[in-house]
Formats: C-alpha cells, sequence, structure tokens
C-alpha cells in the first residue's frame, strides 16, 4: 500500500523566526519595562521583579540586543513569506464578512482545526495586525533611540513625545496578541507540538 504524501505544517524556516521573535519580544517588554520605569510616561510604573537589565543602562543594552534580532528576524520572515507566495496563500483572502462568520464560530467554539495549514479569518486578521504592530514598533522605537538621526519618521510619528506614546501603545497590543495567542494555544495544544517540532499533513 502506498504511504500518503505528506508535508509539514509548519516549516523549519517557520518554526526557527517563529521562537526567535518570540524571544526577542520576551527580551523587549521587559527590558522596555525598565527603560520606561526611568521616566515614566503615565501614573504607574512595573515592578522591577519583572523587568530585566537591573539598571537604565543593562536595561538599554538588553533593548537594543533585542531590537535587531527583532528587526532582522522579522525582515527574513517577511522576505521569505513574499517570495514562497506563502503571504498570499495564508493570510488572503480576507473580508468583513468572512471576519465575522469565523469570529462567531470561534466564540460558539465551532472553528475548525483538523488541517493546522488553513488560517481562519480571524487568525488571518490576528497575524498581520501583530506583523504591522511589530514595524510600527520598530518604527518608533528608531524616533525614541535615534530622534535627530530620523526626523522624518518623527514628524510622522507627531514628535518625540508622540513617538513614546505610540510606542507604549504598540507593546500593549502587541502583549494582548501574546495573551489571547497562549489561551488558543491552550485550547488547542496540537498548535504548540506542530510549532515546537513541526506537524505532517496529507498532501
Amino acid at each position: 500500500m502506498l504511504q500518503q504524501p505528506t508535508v509539514n505544517t509548519h516549516p523549519r524556516w517557520l518554526r526557527l523566526t517563529h521562537w526567535l521573535n518570540a524571544l526577542a519580544v520576551l527580551v523587549m517588554v521587559a527590558s522596555g519595562w525598565r527603560i520606561y520605569n526611568a521616566s515614566p510616561l503615565y501614573d504607574f510604573s512595573f515592578p522591577t521583579s519583572i523587568t530585566l537589565g537591573g539598571w537604565l543602562g543593562g536595561a538599554l543594552q538588553w533593548h537594543f540586543a533585542a531590537m535587531w534580532l527583532l528587526a532582522i528576524n522579522g525582515v527574513i520572515y517577511l522576505l521569505v513569506n513574499l517570495i514562497s507566495g506563502r503571504l498570499s496563500r495564508r493570510f488572503f483572502p480576507l473580508s468583513p464578512k468572512g471576519f465575522g462568520h469565523d469570529l462567531l464560530a470561534a466564540l460558539r467554539g465551532k472553528l475548525g482545526h483538523a488541517d493546522l495549514r488553513q488560517y481562519n479569518q480571524v487568525q488571518r486578521l490576528a497575524y498581520l495586525f501583530v506583523m504591522l504592530d511589530i514595524a510600527l514598533l520598530v518604527v518608533s522605537g528608531l524616533v525614541l533611540w535615534k530622534s535627530v538621526q530620523f526626523p522624518l519618521l518623527r514628524e510622522l510619528l507627531g514628535g518625540y513625545d508622540a513617538a513614546r506614546h505610540v510606542h507604549f501603545i504598540a507593546m500593549a497590543l502587541l502583549l494582548g496578541f501574546v495573551a489571547v495567542h497562549l489561551v488558543m494555544v491552550a485550547l488547542v495544544p496540537k498548535t504548540l507540538v506542530a510549532m515546537l517540532f513541526g506537524h505532517k499533513e496529507p498532501l
């Protein structure tokens, strides 16, 4: 009996870039909270026990190191997706009607996960959003880091002070995405297995 050909749900390059992005985000958020505490933007600060760096200089070093990892890894992820055609296959089409249908099905617990290669429209929008959100984090971060060297970006974001707000809000939205993502992984554990080790699906 002939064995049915299979393909990995998530190729190695995707799993690698995913976990490198996760590491970079974790380091950037924890060190970013320590940087924020040095000059709070709002009327609160983060407990030092959940920050990284120990002091402002150390936090900046961690933050910049993770920034390069996130930016370079993100560019590789986008390029491979674009060149391979995966971006158009996995994340489109996308429509308000399709999104509403899949969102309602998800809330009712009736959204199928038989083939992990197929993203529903809620996933498509969420993943596209997080790509744009990370890009906004990088752009606003460049303004905060080298404001004089990036005057056009600074003006597009409404000035240095506005860029601080944009950076913080983008960070909060990213954490919101991560929280929802973790809940979904808990509800469908095989998605974590697939992202860790790959998962064979029939062609």
